[in-house]
């Protein structure tokens, strides 16, 4: 176990003295590869189109100069974000140029993706689609194929990142962020260099080579040896009379024949002691810090004096040193060739490096909660992408179906090519909020702003792409298709009316005619879930298209002010029994008979004494006031799966029951704030610096408590100052009615510097142990240190957090990422939103105070478990409806509504458009079917990414499968009768980003035959497949 301490250590403040006898590298020299490289953020202190302008543009125009110079300069870049937009701007012989110096080896793309992105709050959907946007514009515009990554700013790292590599088919990566106690016990250990496997892989196909880098950063002061004080004097743009200096007063100096030996001596003296940190004598030295290399005097500064310096040491063989410039697979080619040489292992380490500390107490756990509502919103455009990029990939899978029959002008005017290019710049957009910049929270406030437009944009473009797509799928007559964009035949429920505002349902006008309603399930799991909408009118019901019969349903009211019902729209929400990735109608039928109409909720209130002189307007609706003994006795909701009881003072909730097997835990829903530290580091966007355990929330007067009761959900509502609070329970039979809603909408703009926690108060007997997800991708088992201090305990929540004992598991699903703890043994608390009026320190230079009112939404899921365990197991997974129900809250079903204004409101349309012949199994997630880009231009090819997820999931967690609609196949799926009229063609097994044929990649295939339609997957593997359907 690691001390955590902090002492001084001399010269290398977070680290020790280094010392060596002089003679360890006379049978073996010393291999030195410096490495220029200039981190670009894709927005931070200025807007990603700013920077491009002011300075990247600069970089990579400067590069090609210098580095066609001198065939030995060298450097490496890794956001493709900025190169593409650069590459838009050179003209062919500048495009040649690039060529020539990547064929040569000079130049390098490292890792390849669109940005460099976070790893803590993005979710492996969007990890995985920027890495293959930027590999797909790699490989068609550059021929180039990506081998090490590179992730130098990134606020800790995740083993899923390391997976994703190694599954594109890349060899070695590099990370920087990780714990300062963390970094010297691996120095100590000389286990820098490892092999990251994942902890779930029994064997070692996940193995992904890796440096950590051993100091304080990735600046020039902090690279080339432990003293940065001597490195600085290596960082040739700090000459005297620059723009910039060394903070340790002492220049560095132009290399001439007078100082040259010195010099040489002064700086292999810090390369050798470095190098004591390692196994090998191949070392590895960054020259590079951000947006470096703008100006054409620090290329010539940088190259020419090291130049000299090289030549110095390389000719001195009494040295024994080769250096040289490099990149980053010229180091680990070197790398890879000395362990094999002299028979040197490097080991084999398993977990993730969260939460990263650089120094002190300083524990950058504030990121993952930073900006909620842009995390939120960063979930919403996922969702969308998703959905639009399966349902745009069978629109026109069906039209090549179609065409290769014969039928003609079966397209109509559906805009394919516009659309396609839609999704490319929502891909980039997506993409762009990635970077650990953006859905960190930690950018200025007009930085996240135009992240923000662009999010929204795309969201807006989205449903374009869905609307035009599921409108051709259920035309009876595809012919008869006509795009009208001032006048869409399909409208979305929801409309986002700004970027910094939370989305509002349409109200749908219900008059005498029918009114039609399309729900899509982007799933390949059947779905039994309730879609709410707005209506007009109380007077409507819900029937079947396909079989004309009613449908259950719920009318309940819009309540405009916590006691104020809206006198302009109700409620509508109605049980959808949608298909996997299918497209289902339904008729909104007028009902003035109130005996045939939608049945409607009823309301009861909990009367305080300050309350009783208000008036309840509840319209149509049925409503009574809770009085005397009845407002004390706890209130009960409960479906035909669990039963919950809620404190009748507050609403929220206290205990709750497994109706199937009597499993009772008491489950207290309570509310905290954390303060800032009074000393002068504060919290801020990176950092969270409380001023002690959290207070309880307080407020000066109690919430009003609604409570809503229906035959398809039944709900209480709190209304608190600072936040609304509701528990919600659904009446369905379904997967939706084994677990409780939880939502909140939160507006802290009031506050100075406070930060929300909804805790969780529990006796499940978890001790000091809990688990997080890892990007929704996968479980890290955590241990609640008390050595460490209460900020260095709280880790990021991309989709889920649980506690356990030996008979339960009781699961916090989340719709947005966050942070979460779990201080106490028992207790999971979640950071709801941040207001820090001050800056951190770390170059923002400024506080968070862009509040805005921000939605967060959970499921909260108890579990029976039969095992009996003595002790924690190092690997944990999510139970089967822990994953389906985490899907419900990220791929929720969308509802479209006939628009009827449009000219083809009266075309015959079909009940239900139903592609897939019979759902996934459980554990089979379609994480996407994304059309590849024709390589003659920029429209779609008839080739799509068939990506496949198998979910690792624990059996010991007792699950009733019969209501998730489908059932498990040892990961095995037959292609061919996948689709219902569709058929699968020309199928090739590729690596993650279809950069290379998967068996050339070093990858496991899994399956052997790689022509056979019929696919294998092993536990937690995710696999891409290049397929046209047709």
């Amino acid at each position: 176990m690691l001390r955590f301490d902090n002492p001084d250590g001399g010269v290398w403040k977070q680290g020790f003295d280094i010392s060596y006898h002089g003679n360890e590298w006379d049978k073996e020299p010393l291999e030195v590869f410096v490495v220029p490289h200039s981190h670009n953020d894709p927005g931070w202190l200025k807007t990603f189109d700013d920077y491009y302008r002011d300075q990247t543009q600069h970089i990579l125009n400067n590069m090609l100069l210098h580095l066609a110079q001198d065939t030995r300069r060298k450097m490496i870049w890794s956001e493709i974000s900025y190169f593409s937009k650069w590459w838009n701007d050179i003209d062919s012989q500048k495009r040649d140029t690039v060529r020539r110096l990547l064929r040569n080896g000079q130049l390098e793309m490292a890792t390849g993706g669109w940005v460099m992105p976070d790893e803590a709050n993005t979710h492996y959907f969007a990890l995985i689609d920027q890495l293959m946007e930027g590999h797909q514009w790699l490989e068609a515009n550059l021929g180039v194929k990506p081998t090490s990554g590179w992730a130098v700013d990134p606020f800790g790292h995740s083993p899923s990142m390391a997976y994703f590599l190694k599954r594109a088919g890349l060899a070695s990566m590099l990370i920087q962020r990780v714990h300062y106690a963390v970094k010297k016990q691996f120095a100590t250990k000389k286990t820098l260099e490892f092999y990251w496997r994942q902890n779930w892989d029994p064997a070692s196909s996940s193995d992904m080579m890796c440096h950590m880098m051993p100091f304080y950063s990735y600046d020039i002061p902090h690279t080339c040896g432990p003293d940065p004080s001597i490195c600085c004097q290596f960082d040739f743009h700090r000459l005297p009379g620059g723009r910039i200096s060394c903070p340790w007063r002492i220049p560095p100096q132009p290399i001439t024949d007078h100082n040259i030996r010195e010099r040489s001596l002064l700086l292999l003296d810090q390369y050798r002691k470095k190098s004591r940190l390692f196994r090998t004598g191949v070392l590895l030295v960054p020259l590079g810090d951000d947006f470096r290399w703008a100006e054409s005097s620090e290329w010539q500064n940088q190259f020419n004096n090291y130049q000299r310096l090289f030549t110095y040491l390389n000719t001195h063989s009494e040295l024994h040193v080769k250096a040289q410039f490099g990149t980053i697979s010229d180091y680990f080619r070197a790398l890879r060739n000395r362990t094999a040489r002299t028979g040197i292992n490097l080991p084999v380490l398993s977990g993730d490096f969260f939460t990263y500390a650089d120094r002190d107490d300083h524990y950058w756990s504030g990121y993952y909660t930073s900006r909620p509502f842009y995390k939120r919103l960063d979930r919403l455009l996922e969702s969308h992408l998703r959905a639009a990029e399966i349902l745009y990939s069978l629109t026109l899978a069906e039209m090549r179906r179609a065409e290769a029959g014969g039928v003609s002008g079966y397209r109509g005017d559906f805009p394919a090519g516009e659309a396609y290019q839609l999704l490319i710049v929502a891909r980039r957009n997506l993409g762009l909020f990635q970077h650990h910049d953006a859905v960190t929270g930690t950018s200025k406030d007009w930085v996240v702003m135009d992240y923000g437009k662009r999010l929204y944009h795309s969201i807006l473009a989205l449903k374009e792409v869905l609307v035009n797509s599921a409108h051709w799928l259920i035309l009876k007559d595809k012919a008869a298709y006509r795009h009208e964009p001032s006048s869409a035949f399909l409208q979305m429920d929801e409309v986002q009316p700004s970027q910094d505002t939370l989305p509002k349902k349409t109200i749908l006008t219900v008059g005498r005619a029918s009114r039609m309603l399309v729900v899509y399930n982007p799933v390949s799991q059947k779905r039994s879930a309730v879609v709410s909408i707005y209506v007009d009118s109380p007077a409507v019901r819900v029937v079947s298209m396909e079989t004309g019969q009613p449908i259950p349903a719920q009318l309940s009211a819009v309540w405009a002010e916590p006691t104020r019902m809206s006198l302009k729209a109700y409620k509508l929400s109605f049980i959808a029994e949608v298909p996997p990735l299918a497209l289902v109608l339904y008729h909104l039928l007028h009902a003035p008979d109130k005996d045939d109409s939608t049945q409607r909720a009823n309301y009861t209130f909990l009367a305080r004494d300050w309350q009783e002189s208000q008036s309840i307007d509840t319209g149509p609706f049925k409503a009574s006031r809770l009085q005397g003994d009845e407002a004390n006795a706890p209130l009960v909701l409960a479906n035909a799966h669990i039963q919950t009881w809620t404190s009748p003072s507050s609403g929220l909730l206290e205990k709750m029951k497994l109706a199937g097997d009597g499993l009772e835990r008491h489950v207290q829903v309570r509310f905290f704030w954390y303060g800032t530290s009074p000393n002068h580091d504060k919290s801020g966007a990176y950092l969270f610096l409380p001023d002690g355990e959290a207070k309880p929330y307080s407020a000066s007067l109690p919430p009003q408590v609604r409570v809503t009761r229906g035959p398809v959900f039944s709900e209480i509502t709190s209304c608190f100052q600072h936040f609304t609070h509701t528990l919600r329970l659904f009446h369905v039979e379904g997967l939706e009615g084994h677990s409780v809603e939880l939502s909140n909408l939160v507006d802290i703009r009031s506050e100075v510097n406070r930060e929300l926690v909804m805790r969780l108060v529990t006796d499940v007997a978890s001790g000091d142990h809990f688990y997080t997800d890892l990007n929704g991708f996968q479980i890290q088992p955590r241990r609640t240190l008390a050595k460490l201090p209460l900020q260095a305990n709280f880790y990021p929540m991309t989709t889920m957090a649980y506690v356990q004992d030996s008979n339960s598991r009781l699961t916090l699903l989340t719709g947005q990422s966050l942070g979460v703890a779990s201080l106490k043994s028992g207790n999971l608390e979640v950071v709801l939103d941040r207001r820090l009026q001050q800056d951190d320190n770390r170059g923002l230079g400024q506080g968070v105070t862009d509040n805005k009112l921000t939605a967060s939404c959970f499921r909260l899921l108890l579990e029976r478990r039969r095992r009996q365990e003595k002790e924690v197991a190092l690997v944990s997974y999510p139970s089967l409806i822990s994953h389906a129900s985490s899907l419900h809250l990220l791929q929720p079903l969308l509802s479209m509504a006939v628009n009827p204004a449009s000219s083809a409101a009266s075309l015959p349309l079909l009940p239900s458009y139903q592609p897939i012949r019979k759902a996934l199994p459980c554990d089979l997630h379609l994480l996407n079917l994304r059309t590849i880009q024709n390589k003659e231009g920029a429209g779609p090819s008839d080739q799509s990414a068939l990506i496949l997820h198998r979910k690792g999931f624990d059996c010991d967690v007792l699950n009733t499968p019969a209501h998730l609609h489908c059932g498990t196949t040892h990961g095995e799926l037959d292609l061919d009768n996948m689709f219902t009229s569709l058929s699968v063609h020309n199928l090739q097994r590729v690596t993650l980003t279809l950069m290379h044929p998967e068996n050339e990649s070093g990858n496991d295939a899994g399956d052997s035959d790689s022509r056979s339609h019929h696919v294998k997957l092993e536990p937690m593997e995710v696999r891409t497949i290049q397929v046209q359907i047709g």
